[in-house]
């Protein structure tokens, strides 16, 4: 039998006294993202807004939410839906007022649900008050964004590199005003501020500062690998980047290898400042801790740095993107415990796990992996050791939704053209949220949503599944609970791939019972016998979460060397 096996002591690190699991509400907390525009909408624009979250923090109560992070609600033209920020310090009139942005800390501490934001620190809007103190060239501003004259060649002047914008085409637009380039890693309505000047590095500090003293625990940091780019030489000018072979399409981000333009050594520091910031308003503030959650698309080896190191804290979640980034609808047993273990056995000592499944910016995971495995992956994602991140939806089962080219409005995707769309657009992934079967999903009182509403609504909603006991819904709630108990929550791991249709997750404490995950990847009926694979097991094991897909039911017993699996089937089973 072939197996990967990985025993760790999951939240402590093998080193860190018991005493301290019970520091950090964030270590098995379980995340949330809502994004705004597509939550609920409370007054008939077909947009949500934040007084519709208020409306809904119930619901996330309901299915155990720790936290949730919102996707950006400041003030912003929407060039990219809220991640081009004209305002770091005003809630745009789309989503509310800050009032109704006070209601909804309000109600969430009420329910004891911390409120993370995303926070935007690689570029603003060119809408930016900033950007155009700096396009005016007054003193104070002038270098808070990226500037370069360019070269001329041929007596036609040219951007200053052949850098390319991850939303395709050249990463410098000419400004008329300042007559120069400004560099743009994304649209040219996201300009990059330059934080090789102490400035801004200050200046986004105290936005940082701001959020807190209003309420939030804490921020997802967008687009981190993004935030420097190599320093100019000492005429002020930059390297071009090498080229990528295997693509050919010179507008394509992938054109070329961007070892200038992102993951830069000082990256990692502006995240230590930024903790720096939290623990200082930690030690203003009180209270439970603040958070900082970073998303990098990065080699392993820079994330683990995002932690910390001998002298510094960093991120304490720095998103895990080996499951979402890595798996698709093909992929083994073999290979989902190679992806657990890439994380488990590089993090160092005394950090968190989190697991990431579904976000904004990726296809669903019933879409990606498989309709009829949600509820296996939904298992792995909640029984795993740490912190589990949920996109809204992802507990209902929701799938993504195919728009036209004529009516896809992702600006990754609009800048592509009808051929290359689909592989681009993230408006599948942000339709609005399904909450019962009226019209609409009940997602807004008005006759119209800013994306189309799934066509199968009626049947994956909030209101249908919480009375189907074996429902997408209701299965997700019975795993939420289980992450209550001593042995989910401070628990060794041990993962196997159990050959290549069956992964397995043991999860063990001394004194506790023992909870296993076997999920059966494939369209065959398998049986395991898992005294054969974990210690310690009872001769009997019951089971305490099954699917519709189960032939057992829940309290049923079973025998630890011949458990019968259906195809796609998820279990978790404990000792008796």
């Amino acid at each position: 039998m072939m197996s990967r096996t990985l025993t760790l002591c999951c939240l402590l690190g093998l080193a860190l006294p018991v005493a301290l699991a019970e520091l950090g509400w964030w270590r098995s907390a379980q995340f949330y993202q809502i994004y705004p525009r597509s939550f609920k909408d409370s007054d008939g624009d077909g947009i949500g807004d934040l007084e519709g979250i208020t409306q809904q923090l119930s619901y996330l109560k309901e299915i155990g939410v720790t936290a949730t992070w919102l996707s950006p609600i400041f003030t912003s033209p929407m060039a990219d839906f809220g991640y081009d920020v004209a305002d770091f310090y005003n809630i745009d009139p789309m989503f509310g007022t800050m009032e109704d942005f006070d209601k909804l800390l309000a109600r969430a501490k009420q329910l004891n649900i911390k409120i993370i934001l995303d926070f935007v620190p690689n570029h603003s809007s060119d809408e930016c008050d900033w950007f155009n103190r700096s396009a005016a060239g007054e003193e104070e501003y002038k270098d808070f964004y990226v500037w370069h004259t360019g070269k001329v060649v041929n007596g036609i002047r040219q951007p200053p590199t052949n850098w390319i914008s991850v939303f395709r085409g050249s990463q410098w637009t000419w400004h008329e005003g300042r007559q120069a380039y400004y560099l743009h890693q994304f649209l040219a309505k996201q300009p990059d501020l330059n934080y090789r000047n102490p400035k801004v590095v200050e200046a986004m500090k105290d936005v940082l500062r701001f959020w807190l003293r209003k309420g939030v625990y804490g921020f997802r940091i967008d687009a981190v690998p993004h935030v420097f780019e190599i320093a100019p030489d000492k005429d002020g000018n930059y390297p071009d980047e090498p080229r990528n072979v295997h693509v050919s399409d010179p507008e394509d981000y992938s054109y070329l290898q961007h070892i200038y333009t992102t993951n830069q050594p000082e990256t990692i520091d502006l995240v230590y400042q930024f903790r720096e910031v939290i623990e200082e308003m930690n030690a203003e503030l009180g209270g439970d801790d603040r958070v900082l959650l970073t998303e990098a698309y990065a080699p392993l080896d820079v994330l683990m740095q995002y932690y910390g190191n001998a002298t510094h804290n960093g991120s304490q979640i720095p998103f895990n993107f080996e499951l979402i980034s890595n798996l698709n609808i093909n992929s083994d047993a073999y290979q989902y415990s190679e992806l657990v273990h890439n994380w488990l056995d590089n993090m160092p000592e005394g950090q968190s796990a989190n697991w990431v499944l579904g976000n904004h910016d990726q296809s669903r995971i019933g879409s990606r992996l498989g309709a009829d495995r949600i509820d296996s992956i939904n298992m792995m994602l909640l029984t795993l050791p740490g912190i589990s991140v949920t996109y809204q939806g992802e507990e209902l089962g929701m799938t993504d939704v195919w728009i036209s080219w004529e009516d896809t409005i992702d600006p990754q995707a609009c800048q592509s053209n009808p051929n290359e769309y689909e592989r681009l657009t993230r408006d599948p992934v942000r339709t609005p949220f399904q909450w019962n079967d009226q019209p609409l999903a009940g997602f807004t009182t008005g006759s119209e949503t800013w994306l189309p509403v799934a066509s199968d609504y009626k049947l994956v909603n909030v209101k249908r599944e919480r009375g189907i006991p074996l429902s997408h819904l209701n299965i997700y709630k019975q795993l939420r609970n289980l992450r209550d108990l001593p042995t989910l929550k401070h628990g060794d791991a041990t993962v196997n791939a159990i050959g290549p249709n069956v992964l397995a997750i043991k999860r063990s404490l001394q004194g506790e019972k023992s909870y296993i995950t076997v999920i059966n990847l494939s369209d065959d009926v398998e049986s395991v016998n898992l005294d054969a694979v974990f210690a310690g097991l009872t001769a009997e094991l019951k089971y305490v979460v099954v699917s519709e897909k189960s032939l057992r039911r829940k309290d049923d017993i079973t025998f630890a060397n011949s458990v019968l699996l259906m195809p796609k089937e998820g279990v978790v089973l404990a000792t008796v």
